[in-house]
């Protein structure tokens, strides 16, 4: 996890986020443990709080399970969960800003396709 964090929303929040990307990246598979509140708390120089906040959003969002007496584990169907979430979120919120920015720039999508292509083959 990358130690810095922004003003931009509270640091719970962005450890949640942090976590989902490990999960979405598959740095973290179903049934991996969650790093301890006590370690993320002691490497990052957070509250032990703050950390078991973020963490229990993730439960509340049934991505992670508590298991008494052992920790926090990545529940089995988390990525799937968590990756039509994110194509949703995509196509509704995100696309749409894209798709105008092509038409106003006057891309053709095919050539924007083929450089992609190009990019991600270095």
């Amino acid at each position: 996890m990358d130690p810095k964090w922004n003003d931009d929303q509270p640091i719970y929040r962005q450890l949640r986020d942090r976590v989902v990307a490990m999960i979405l990246e598959g740095v973290l598979e179903e049934g991996d443990a969650l790093p301890s509140v006590r370690s993320v708390a002691a490497d990052y120089r957070l509250n032990p709080l703050t950390v078991l906040k973020g963490y229990q959003e993730l439960v509340d969002e049934n991505l992670v399970e508590k298991k008494r007496g052992l920790g926090m584990f990545v529940m089995e169907g988390a990525h799937a969960r968590l990756l039509q979430d994110e194509r949703k979120l995509f196509v509704e919120k995100e696309w749409p800003r894209v798709r105008a920015t092509i038409e106003r720039l006057g891309l053709d999508p095919k050539e924007l396709l083929a450089s992609g292509a190009k990019d991600n083959s270095k």
